[in-house]
């Protein structure tokens, strides 16, 4: 019991800051923009301390069902996270690019952060790594068409037909996503797997979880993050608002609180040299973003009657398609090396440099 408490620190440590600052959300504001820029950093910093928790929960009912099962609980529990705090944000703080921006991030930091420095890192160190290029093709051309059709072409949607073709985007995403599931757990599986040499693994240090308290404390871990976002959401606001940060970085923000557990899932498998796990990861949960958080928030803009602005800029639909189009060529061959990973390294290094110019 101990052990098991001890393993479930961060999350444990979490909930603890989650009841202290819950019913201090007003001090949080009154005490200028510095101290609820800090204190919105700190409650960041604990929700993604237990997504991590979450993540590893979902990590180990994935290693328990095997691929493509486990791929798909780790990309949506990630997506299932960033929706909880995107939609608590939006009805706190509502924002037309928000969700946009967000998608657009989650994208940005999944394909050409986790993607490239995972194969840069693991390239260094494997020289090639070999995966299923099947699963890459069909993830690139499914993202892009995602992506094209729920943030390029709003663009030329008049205003006072959003409705229909937010409708319409719902409809397609759904359909889109329900295709890649059967595809994904069907007869075509062998898409997005790989076969490897099997390793016998011991971690003494782990205390063995059964499914049942996995799934019950990834659903607890769910609950502290929506508190926490709950908390965190008005002083982080009003703390980068005074900082004059650029809007964008909210959206950075948010995407990096889903993005941080993969982080370290897909760079672990890039070190073992298990690139397939990183093409799942990284592309999976582009795609995840894309085709689960365009309905649920386009549904929650009809609801609300309020359109978001899901078009994206000049600039991001730029850095996207250079993104798609330098995935398709990279990832064309089967195998992945130190070079190619670079190449996404440095489109996300523009990425952000375009973000703290506030493009």
């Amino acid at each position: 019991m101990l052990a098991l408490i001890n393993q479930e620190k961060p999350l444990l440590l979490a909930l603890l800051l989650a009841i202290v600052a819950w019913p201090l959300q007003a001090q949080l504001l009154g005490h200028g923009h510095a101290v609820a820029l800090l204190s919105g950093m700190v409650l960041v910093a604990a929700i993604i301390c237990a997504s991590m928790r979450v993540a590893q929960h979902a990590e180990q009912l994935a290693e328990k069902v095997g691929d493509p099962y486990g791929t798909m609980i780790l990309t949506l529990s990630a997506v299932m996270v960033e929706v909880l705090v995107l939609a608590i944000m939006m009805s706190n703080q509502p924002s037309p690019t928000l969700v946009r921006d967000t998608i657009y991030s989650a994208v940005m930091l999944d394909i050409n952060g986790i993607l490239g420095l995972a194969a840069l890192m693991g390239g260094l160190k494997h020289g090639e790594q070999p995966y299923n290029d099947d699963s890459a093709r069909t993830y690139s051309v499914m993202i892009m068409t995602a992506m094209g059709v729920s943030m390029v072409v709003p663009e030329f949607i008049p205003r006072a037909d959003w409705k229909l073709y937010s409708a319409f985007t719902i409809a397609a995403m759904l359909l889109l996503y329900a295709l890649f599931l059967r595809m994904q757990v069907g007869p075509h599986s062998y898409f997005f797997s790989y076969s490897y040499p099997q390793k016998k693994r011991r971690n003494p240090l782990l205390v063995p979880v059964s499914k049942f308290r996995s799934i019950f404390i990834l659903v607890a871990g769910v609950v502290i993050i929506g508190v926490l976002a709950e908390t965190m959401s008005h002083p982080l606001g009003y703390g980068l608002e005074g900082s004059g940060a650029p809007p964008v970085l909210m959206a950075i923000v948010v995407a990096a609180i889903s993005a941080a557990p993969e982080i370290l899932t897909a760079l672990r498998a890039a070190l073992a040299n298990r690139m397939q796990s990183v093409v799942n990861i990284a592309l999976g949960a582009s795609l995840s973003t894309v085709i689960l958080t365009v309905p649920l928030m386009e549904a929650m803009a009809l609801y609300t009657g309020q359109p978001f602005q899901m078009a994206m800029t000049p600039v991001q639909t730029v850095m996207i398609f250079i993104t798609l189009i330098v995935s398709a060529i990279n990832l064309n061959d089967g195998e992945t090396n130190a070079i190619e990973g670079m190449t996404h390294f440095v489109l996300f290094a523009t990425f952000i440099m375009l973000a703290v110019l506030g493009l």
